[in-house]
């Protein structure tokens, strides 16, 4: 989830009768959804030895601190591991996964009717995953339409906070509504949800 720090394990198995030393390379980079990176946020070596047909964990762990301020509006993350069978004739084997962080920021809450031409009241709710402070927020909301634009005040970190929005529907059907939630730290979280207006 973004703004937590990640934990990957990599799974290492030597399906041979014979011992082997492996020797692996990792790396991380943020990249944009075209998968060109952006930064490179971890680098480690570490040597494992492998018994026959015995396998291995190696935990990984990417704090929110190395990645969070290079992570682009695509919050996707390439991870490789490099694995090198030593003492093989260069046997080499590359592992490759993209990690998209998750957005559980945005709550929107509709009463159970709404009706056409009849005001009705959504909560909307907003979060800052961080775990630091975030000014400048700003949310946008667009229905039938029309966008609002919505200041609101900084949020602390890890903190959660809602306002209310009004309006009323003009015509019966499914109405969509869209919500996108920016700050100082991140920008274009968004949430969105389908209205069913009933008839008058």
């Amino acid at each position: 989830v973004f703004g937590k720090d990640i934990n990957l394990v990599l799974v290492l198995n030597n399906l041979s009768s014979d011992r082997k030393s492996i020797r692996v390379d990792m790396s991380a980079s943020t990249i944009l959804y075209t998968r060109r990176a952006v930064a490179e946020i971890l680098k480690a070596a570490t040597a494992v030895e492998l018994g026959p047909k015995q396998g291995k964990h190696i935990r990984v762990k990417i704090p929110y601190t190395h990645y969070g301020k290079y992570l682009t509006t695509d919050k996707r993350i390439q991870v490789t591991a490099l694995c090198e069978v030593m003492r093989s004739q260069g046997l080499k084997l590359l592992v490759e996964k993209t990690i998209i962080l998750e957005d559980t920021n945005i709550i929107i809450k509709v009463p159970r009717r709404v009706v056409v031409n009849r005001a009705v009241s959504l909560e909307i709710s907003y979060a800052n995953p961080l775990p630091e402070p975030v000014s400048r927020c700003v949310l946008f909301v667009t229905l039938m339409n029309q966008q609002v634009k919505i200041n609101l005040a900084r949020l602390a970190p890890r903190e959660r906070s809602k306002i209310f929005f009004e309006f009323t529907p003009r015509r019966a059907g499914p109405l969509q509504l869209q919500v996108d939630f920016s700050c100082d730290k991140f920008s274009h979280v968004k949430g969105f949800v389908t209205i069913a207006v009933a008839p008058a």
